[in-house]
């Protein structure tokens, strides 16, 4: 059923509200974890969601707490593009930020976890207050905790100050900072005696939104990470309910073992092309099948002859995760195993509508007839020689 995503985020909140009436003594029914490819709303559903729980012209406490593309929007570089040598990290005036580093005095913690994700021998280091000159030449003040430089320590003398680090080590540096924080909600919240808290600001906090902390991260990595947010989270004894969005298989499957044993909620997030979305219980007592799911959604494409450009995209994404997991050595080799036979004219065809145009206007959408038949006659033929579990009898080839 079609929805909008504030719809969604409403539903999200009453099944928590509905666990908390009904179960109120049992702290371990507090998750709700969805899958959603990129570009179905994820970061959007979050926004909602916050809205909804605590609309920013009513923010006079702390109700809801999320981490998502806007808590990275926080932080941006500047790269000294006159002498290129003092890059550093800006960090926006915000609440948050301020809280983890001057109230709660985090900064240790973030430095050691993010050396985890990526190497010790890279340093992030906060500012202290200093004075500074703008634009016009007269002095200001920067306050403490609103920039960040990283050192490289290559031994001797060949360190490395002020360096521009990568995309994906600046995210797993903010993620860092939003877990230092999120760790201390959690004992300070378990602490029963209001008074003997660490901090009172999170005495009305009632959810946790967490969407896709994954970025840059290696299988291991990855696995640690989402085995860490889950120890975290059941380690909570307070009502606190959290929300985790994401669009990793991995990911979510590690998510899904651990909290196996506590009752939790999952779904899956899809956007329709009517515009609106739909959030689907995922009932199954097994983990989530990324591959199922996608030729799923590709074979409801088929039948129903509305395939795009796009379509080929995850058609051949699909195909490259199953031959992997397959232990094939190249995707074509999948085809090559169908009744299609030789596998050359198939793979080319979807090299050329999935590879990127050297030029803006020779990009189309449109499908020609001859390809449509392509892509459902590899996707009938991948299904039914690899035995996947989906019935292909209304793929009209």
């Amino acid at each position: 059923m079609s929805q909008s995503l504030r719809q969604i985020a409403e539903s999200l909140r009453d099944a928590q509200n509905i666990i908390r009436a009904k179960d109120a003594q049992n702290s371990d029914v507090k998750v709700q974890l969805i899958y959603a490819f990129n570009g179905s709303g994820k970061t959007r559903l979050s926004r909602e969601f916050k809205e909804l729980i605590a609309p920013k012209e009513e923010e006079t406490e702390i109700r809801a707490l999320y981490y998502n593309a806007f808590t990275e929007d926080l932080f941006y570089w500047d790269n000294d593009l006159d002498a290129d040598t003092n890059r550093k990290l800006i960090i926006r005036p915000n609440n948050f930020t301020s809280l983890v580093l001057k109230d709660l005095g985090q900064e240790p913690n973030i430095v050691e976890k993010f050396q985890h994700y990526t190497s010790d021998k890279l340093t992030p280091s906060f500012n202290e207050e200093y004075t500074a000159k703008n634009e016009r030449g007269e002095d200001v003040t920067i306050p403490a905790y609103s920039e960040v430089t990283f050192s490289i320590d290559r031994g001797g003398n060949n360190n490395i100050p002020n360096a521009k680090i990568s995309k994906g080590e600046e995210s797993n540096f903010i993620w860092c900072v939003f877990y230092s924080l999120l760790d201390q909600v959690i004992e300070a919240l378990n602490t029963v005696d209001i008074d003997d808290r660490v901090t009172d600001k999170f005495n009305n906090l009632e959810h946790v939104f967490i969407d896709d902390p994954v970025s840059s991260l290696d299988d291991s990595h990855l696995i640690e990470l989402a085995v860490n947010i889950a120890k975290l989270i059941k380690s909570s004894q307070s009502e606190l309910k959290f929300i985790i969005t994401t669009h990793n298989p991995l990911f979510f499957n590690v998510l899904y073992n651990e909290f196996k044993k506590p009752k939790f909620k999952k779904y899956i997030l899809s956007s329709l092309e009517d515009g609106g979305f739909e959030l689907i219980n995922h009932n199954n007592d097994s983990p989530f099948a990324y591959h199922l799911h996608v030729f799923s959604i590709l074979r409801d494409i088929a039948i129903n002859e509305n395939i795009e450009k796009y379509h080929f995209h995850l058609l051949r994404n699909v195909l490259e995760k199953t031959s992997t997991f397959l232990n094939y050595e190249y995707w074509g080799d999948l085809i090559r195993k169908t009744p299609l036979g030789d596998e050359t004219l198939y793979v080319e065809r979807i090299l050329n509508i999935t590879s990127h145009s050297k030029h803006s206007g020779e990009e189309s959408g449109i499908i020609e007839e001859s390809d449509k038949r392509i892509f459902k006659r590899i996707l009938k033929d991948i299904i039914e020689t690899f035995n996947f579990n989906i019935d292909t009898s209304r793929i009209n080839i």
